[in-house]
Order: C-alpha cells, then sequence, then structure tokens
C-alpha cells in the first residue's frame, strides 16, 4: 500500500472521528439547553442566574417553589426517562439489527402499561405505588418475550413477532380494564397511557435516578460486546465474545431501562424507536451508537416537552407530541430505508 493510500485512510478515519465527536458535543449541549430552558420558562420567567441559585439551593421568593418544587424534578424525569428511553432502543436495535426491534414495538413497554393500569383502574393506587408494580410488571414480560423466543439463540426476526402478539394481548388486557372501570379511573390512566410528565414530582425523581443511572452505566460498558454481536454470532464468538451471556446481559439493562423509563412517565411514543437512527445520521454511522442515542432521546422528551406546554393554546402531553411529530418521522426513515435497501 503506497504512503499516498495510508494518509487518506488515517485522514479518513480522523474525519470519521471528528464528526462523532462533532455531534455527541452539539447533542450534550443541545440537551443542556432545553434542561435549561425548562426551568427558566413557564407562565413566571425566571432568569438563569435565578435557576442556578436555586439549583445550588439558595432560597429565591418565588422561584424556590416553582423551579425547585415543579420544573426542576419534571426536567429532571424527562431528562432521565428519554436517556433511558434512547439507549434501551439503540441497544435492542442494534442487538437484534432489526429497526422494528424497539421496545415499544414488541411489547415491552406493554407489560409495564398493563400493570399500572391494574393498579390504578383495580387496587387504586396512584404515584410512586403505581411506579413499584409498573417496574417488575415490565421485567417480567420482557424475559417471558425472551424464554418465548429462545431456541439455542434469540433471532431479531422471531422476537419482533413473538413481542408484536404479546404486546397486542396485553394491549386488549388494558382495553378491558378501561372498559370496566370508573370514569375518573379512566381518565387518570388514560393521561398515564399517553406518556406524560404532568405527575413529575420529587418522590419519583430519586427511584429513577436510582435505577437508570447504574443501569446506563452497565450497559454503555457494555458497548465492546454489543459492537461484537453487531457483526453475527459466528463472528463474535470468533472475536472472543461470550454470545448467550453478553446477549442476555444487554437485554436485561436494556428492559430495566424501559420498565423504569415507562413506570415513571408511561410509554412515550415513538422515542425509543426513533432516537438511534436519528443518531445515526448525525454521526454518520461512525462508532457506537448507544451515547448518542441516549443523548437524543433525552433531547427528544424535554424538547417535546417544551412545545406540548408552551406552543399551543392548549396543554399536551408530551406523548401526543412524540406521536404527533414521530409518525412522520418514521415514514421518512421507512421510505429512506427502503431506497437505500435498508441503510438508514
Amino acid at each position: 500500500m503506497s504512503t499516498s493510500s495510508i494518509a487518506s485512510i488515517r485522514h479518513g478515519r480522523r474525519r470519521r472521528v471528528r464528526r462523532r465527536r462533532t455531534a455527541v458535543a452539539g447533542l450534550a449541549a443541545l440537551l443542556i439547553a432545553l434542561f435549561l430552558t425548562g426551568l427558566c420558562v413557564g407562565h413566571t420567567l425566571y432568569s438563569p442566574d435565578d435557576v442556578l441559585r436555586v439549583v445550588l439551593g439558595e432560597r429565591v421568593p418565588g422561584a424556590s417553589f416553582t423551579v425547585g418544587r415543579l420544573r426542576l424534578p419534571r426536567a429532571l424525569t424527562g431528562a432521565l426517562a428519554g436517556f433511558a428511553f434512547g439507549l434501551a432502543g439503540a441497544t435492542f436495535q442494534t442487538l437484534l439489527r432489526n429497526l422494528l426491534a424497539s421496545p415499544d414495538v414488541i411489547g415491552i413497554t406493554s407489560g409495564a402499561s398493563a400493570a399500572a393500569v391494574f393498579s390504578i383502574v383495580v387496587l387504586g393506587l396512584s404515584g410512586t405505588s403505581v411506579f413499584l408494580i409498573a417496574v417488575p410488571a415490565g421485567v417480567a414480560v420482557a424475559l417471558a418475550i425472551y424464554l418465548l423466543t429462545y431456541r439455542q439463540g434469540v433471532l431479531g426476526a422471531r422476537l419482533v413477532l413473538v413481542g408484536i402478539g404479546v404486546g397486542a394481548l396485553l394491549n386488549s388486557v388494558v382495553s378491558y380494564l378501561l372498559l370496566r372501570a370508573p370514569a375518573w379511573d379512566v381518565q387518570e390512566a388514560m393521561r398515564w397511557l399517553t406518556g406524560s410528565l404532568g405527575s413529575a414530582f420529587w418522590d419519583g425523581v430519586g427511584p429513577l435516578a436510582a435505577g437508570v443511572l447504574p443501569l446506563s452505566a452497565v450497559l454503555l460498558a457494555l458497548d465492546r460486546p454489543l459492537g461484537a454481536l453487531r457483526l453475527g454470532d459466528d463472528s463474535a464468538r470468533a472475536l472472543g465474545t461470550r454470545v448467550e451471556a453478553s446477549r442476555l446481559a444487554l437485554v436485561l439493562c436494556a428492559v430495566g431501562l424501559i420498565a423504569l423509563a415507562t413506570a415513571a412517565t408511561g410509554p412515550i411514543a415513538f422515542v425509543a424507536f426513533l432516537s438511534a437512527p436519528i443518531a445515526d445520521r448525525l454521526t454518520g454511522g461512525n462508532g457506537s451508537p448507544l451515547l448518542p442515542a441516549a443523548l437524543t432521546g433525552a433531547a427528544l422528551v424535554l424538547a417535546a416537552d417544551l412545545i406540548g406546554q408552551f406552543a399551543f393554546d392548549t396543554r399536551f402531553p408530551v406523548g401526543v407530541v412524540t406521536g404527533a411529530l414521530g409518525a412522520p418521522c418514521l415514514l421518512w426513515f421507512l421510505v429512506r430505508s427502503r431506497r437505500t435497501r435498508g441503510a438508514l
């Protein structure tokens, strides 16, 4: 190989690395800007200086309650849930090499949703109690899907089909519970099923952060096995990866994240589905998709929440906005995928 060819390869590699770093830095900056905007903007505007003083624990008349008690837990819940949705969605789509293998498509969020509606409508619970029931239910349904799919390994197409079937079954359970429920409970359950940050308070931020942060750290640390599995099982074994053990660890961490996020906010539509493709477009497909997808998910939730609160005369839950914006994006990605023969 000539010297000029080697220099060209090195130049291309540096350019790809630079593009990825620029995209990740841009997403992080956008996330911080959206977070601060959510703290400053509302019926009463507060300056960044007042917000910073409240965050640091200083008492500021008016802002201490509005920012400290209302806006800060809402923004933290949105950022953590979006981060979890994006990270879990990218993990499933990469692991199973299938765009449709998103947690909200293959029925994982349906488990947490059915358990939450049951706890609201039948048990009359609310708040943290719903959270504590929805998380283990979401994990249990995901493990059931995994075991139903397992035949000397897990194939993406089979998991998608089994997940869609389980999701349809659980959605029918949700519909039956809503038909039998009193009107007030139906309103509460429907608000939760839409995906909303309206009930985000400090008592829910702690459990959400205690679950999302360690699981995210473990999942990001499993980036190398995930990259090997992306090449196929045989190639991963040739590279020294313990295929089934690595796959099970990745699935458990991703399921835990999606169950925590769904239990905290409800199933916010399209965030897990679209975060990885959007991040992939921004980074040019260079490097691991996990961190860019997680930042994209958090930014999507915070941006959709701001749009739902202030862009219209009526306030809309964040799930309504992501659903309205996500559907055209999904169609555009699918049309593009068809034109490029599957490549996003």
